[in-house]
């Protein structure tokens, strides 16, 4: 079984193994990558050409005879160079931005898919903010290294290299003092990276918990204001937003230690320049080079603060990812698991056990077969273990011994994707997407027709209340379908399923929080759906279940009785007990 803590508790992926995984999506885009370099090697050597042009534009006006002609030549050369860099700007990053959307694209894809194929248990051990800030937050960090962030690493560094080989040429001396500088801001940088690193660590993990917490606070809002809870959340929320504000802080302090010392720096290094340009007797035009190749020199190290903060923001970024994929889905397809079309509908338990952590036994040996056809139906007190066997029909989880049989094949033989197709399931709670609907009952599947649509609908006798509709079947669902009634969002949920075509019919406590009229509406539709197949019930209104084939009661995760509603009344035992106290009211 999956353990919450591990994605709460990221675990530590080496910097090389983040970037051998990460190369494969980045591979997809070389091309793309290998072009923007080239423009930006042109765009940076442009670029540096300009400050020496400087040079010898201040040493050629600073001459005895300076001639209009070549003034006019050398400007209009400075702004024709300008105008050719920023077009090469223009496009390199147009294409990396391009290729690293792409690149975010598929890995927002892959972890989506990822989602998908986890298990119903890995979902209990997980919040659904923390799974939503990874898809949503992270990629978009992602995003925006791939987009901005890259391009200036990139060009940074060029622009350093190439400006410092400049300097050598026009003076290895004055070069080599300001070698002294550089190493300096490296060594300062470097000490930087490492406590922003710890720093941004820190906040990821934070903002995850306070995601989870406003979205369950926010979904259990109804509950918090019913029973007052309000200044008790706000607190707690309080406590979380707290310690992200402090984490946010101590970013603060951070960076206004560094940007200021690389500023002293550079205002020293200009003066280095003047001074040992003067003590060297340099020329005017080479000083006047020097102090504005220390501006493209300084920018892109200024500039280094927010890089690394992006960098070790996208480091924290995919390695949060990488551990959510790296979490591997507890209900797979085996390789010998086929692909099957038709369920006959015979489904056998033999001598299953189940437990959500692997200790206490929420099913223990649990036998028992139904018959192609037949309406099954359990009975127990609430957690005996009645829809734990639904849910390990449909592989929602495994079991930790024992094997379950449709059509005397073994489920775990069976694609997930067939299985999953030929069983249709009606839980007590009803979930609706925002949307319409007709698209709530499809799905978003746009190769049903309102004829077949309409047909399902009709089926479950929910076209009484949808023909009332101002706009039918394109009535808007707002989340969760809130402005439908409980039993208006079951009979959806039942239309949703009849319009599947399964083949096995589950209903978890279809029918436990509905009306009397919706109830007689759903018990209509399965009398008639008890035709077409087999069908499990769960059901604490015995009413609804006397006319099963069998009856399976079960208690502590064992079978106390089984038979069919006749022969369990006769044998007055739990299952009598129980008919006798409901039918007594």
């Amino acid at each position: 079984m999956s353990n919450k803590h591990d994605l709460l508790e990221d675990k530590k992926i080496p910097l090389n193994i983040l970037f051998k995984r990460t190369w494969k999506y980045i591979a997809q885009e070389k091309g793309a990558f290998i072009l923007s370099l080239l423009l930006i090697i042109v765009t940076v050597f442009l670029g540096v050409i300009l400050p020496r042009l400087t040079g010898y534009y201040t040493d050629y006006i600073a001459s005895s005879a300076p001639k209009l002609n070549m003034i006019l030549i050398l400007a209009f050369g400075a702004l024709f160079l300008t105008l050719l860099t920023q077009l090469f700007v223009y496009l390199e990053t147009m294409i990396l931005t391009k290729a690293g959307q792409r690149i975010v694209y598929s890995l927002r894809m892959v972890v989506f898919e990822h989602i998908e194929s986890m298990s119903q248990n890995q979902f209990n051990d997980m919040s659904v903010g923390s799974l939503v800030t990874r898809v949503c937050n992270y990629t978009s960090q992602l995003s925006e290294f791939f987009t901005n962030v890259l391009v200036k690493i990139i060009k940074n560094l060029l622009t350093v290299i190439i400006v410092y080989i400049w300097m050598m040429v026009l003076s290895y001396k004055l070069a080599a003092v300001l070698s002294i500088v550089v190493v300096f801001i490296f060594i300062i940088s470097y000490i930087f990276s490492i406590n922003i690193h710890k720093v941004y660590t820190k906040e990821r993990k934070q903002i995850s918990d306070l995601n989870t917490y406003l979205n369950e606070s926010i979904s259990g809002m109804r509950i918090v204001q019913l029973f007052q809870q309000e200044k008790k959340f706000e607190k707690v929320f309080d406590k979380k937003n707290n310690d992200y504000f402090k984490t946010k802080y101590m970013v603060t302090i951070v960076f206004s230690g560094y940007r200021p010392l690389v500023s002293f720096i550079y205002i020293a290094s200009i003066a280095l320049v003047i001074y040992f340009g003067c003590k060297y007797n340099l020329g005017v035009g080479v000083i006047v080079s020097f102090y504005l190749f220390l501006d493209f020199f300084f920018e892109p190290v200024q500039q280094l603060a927010d890089q690394l903060n992006q960098i070790t923001r996208a480091i924290s970024a995919i390695e949060r990812l990488y551990n959510l994929l790296d979490l591997e889905p507890e209900v797979v397809d085996t390789p010998e698991a086929i692909e099957v079309s038709h369920f006959n509908g015979k489904i056998e338990f033999s001598h299953v056990k189940f437990a959500y952590d692997n200790e206490n036994y929420i099913l223990d040996d649990v036998s028992f077969v139904i018959n192609p056809g037949e309406t099954a139906a359990f009975v127990g007190a609430t957690g005996a273990g009645k829809s734990t066997i639904l849910n390990l029909i449909v592989r929602n989880f495994e079991p930790q011994s024992g094997h379950i049989y449709i059509d005397d094949i073994d489920i775990k033989d069976i694609k997930l994707s067939s299985l999953r197709r030929l069983t249709g399931q009606m839980l007590q709670d009803v979930f609706l997407f925002s949307g319409t609907i007709k698209e709530n009952i499809t799905l978003f599947d746009d190769s049903y027709t309102d004829e077949e649509v309409w047909d399902a609908i009709k089926y479950v006798n929910a076209d009484k209340f949808i023909e009332h509709l101002e706009n039918g079947l394109e009535t808007k669902v707002i989340e969760k379908g809130e402005n439908f009634s409980t039993g208006q969002r079951q009979l959806l949920s039942f239309a949703r399923t009849i319009l599947h075509k399964p083949q096995i019919m589950i209903l978890d406590e279809a029918t436990a929080n509905i009306d009397t009229e919706t109830e007689i509406a759903i018990q209509s539709s399965l009398n008639k759906i008890s035709n077409i197949g087999t069908m499990l019930v769960v059901a604490h209104r015995l009413s609804t279940i006397q006319n099963a084939d069998q009856i399976i009661v079960i208690d502590h995760g064992h079978i106390l009785e089984q038979g069919n509603h006749q022969e369990l009344i006769a044998k007055q035992g739990y299952y009598y007990n129980l008919y006798k106290l409901q039918f007594d009211k």
